[in-house]
């Protein structure tokens, strides 16, 4: 009876979603595979450039049940679901990961990495931090990936300071803020020239037309 009733808790916890889509990953380690996003509301971070400023208020966005938001995922053939933001982190996601892995899913996760907690149980981290707020150290050895957004020079000085916190075999990349990329791409590709530990994140669903 209790497993009975934890297994129906689990089921019934809610999320804000702003959005859940079936597509390609277009930044980062796992570029160019299939994967369905759930991009929860919430966040409190403010990058000015933000892409995605509507999903900020959690409020604004409908609560579904971690069963309904893993029975859409279901509907598609591919198996890794990417959670996303908005902050994801802002919200407890143990009963999300564990659905979705026991369902077949590799879950993998996008944070700024601001929060006290990294809830969830992830096969894939990519910490991307922002310059608006400082992230929680703890995320630091937890990260599979470093995502850096370029979007001044100061920024390659910004992604090179947490370098050394992270654990070894963490991928770095840095991918240019996409309304600058005409004046910051090409100092990136220097860059990662000089700096061959770092590899180059473009937003190829940006050049392929694709959510």
């Amino acid at each position: 009876m209790l497993l009975e009733q934890k297994q129906q808790t689990t089921l019934t916890h809610t999320l804000p979603v702003m959005e859940a889509f079936y597509t390609l990953q277009g930044e980062g380690a796992h570029t160019g595979r299939a994967a369905y996003f759930i991009r929860l509301g919430g966040c409190d971070v403010g990058c000015h450039w933000c892409d995605v400023k509507e999903s900020w208020d959690a409020s604004a966005h409908p609560q579904q049940t971690v069963e309904a938001i893993v029975q859409g995922a279901l509907q598609h053939p591919g198996r890794m679901a990417v959670v996303t933001g908005g902050e994801p982190l802002m919200h407890d996601l143990t009963a999300l990961t564990k659905t979705l892995q026991a369902a077949g899913f590799q879950t993998n996760i996008e944070t700024s990495g601001v929060c006290q907690a990294v809830t969830g149980s992830w096969d894939w981290i990519c910490f991307s931090p922002k310059k608006f707020k400082k992230p929680n150290p703890a995320i630091f050895d937890k990260a599979n990936e470093l995502k850096v957004i370029i979007y001044n020079p100061s920024d390659f000085a910004f992604a090179e300071s947490f370098v050394p916190h992270l654990r070894p075999g963490c991928k770095l990349f840095l991918q240019t803020e996409w309304s600058r990329s005409n004046e910051m791409l090409s100092r990136i590709v220097e860059y990662v020239k000089e700096h061959p530990q770092w590899q180059i994140s473009l937003q190829t669903h940006k050049y392929l037309d694709i959510p």
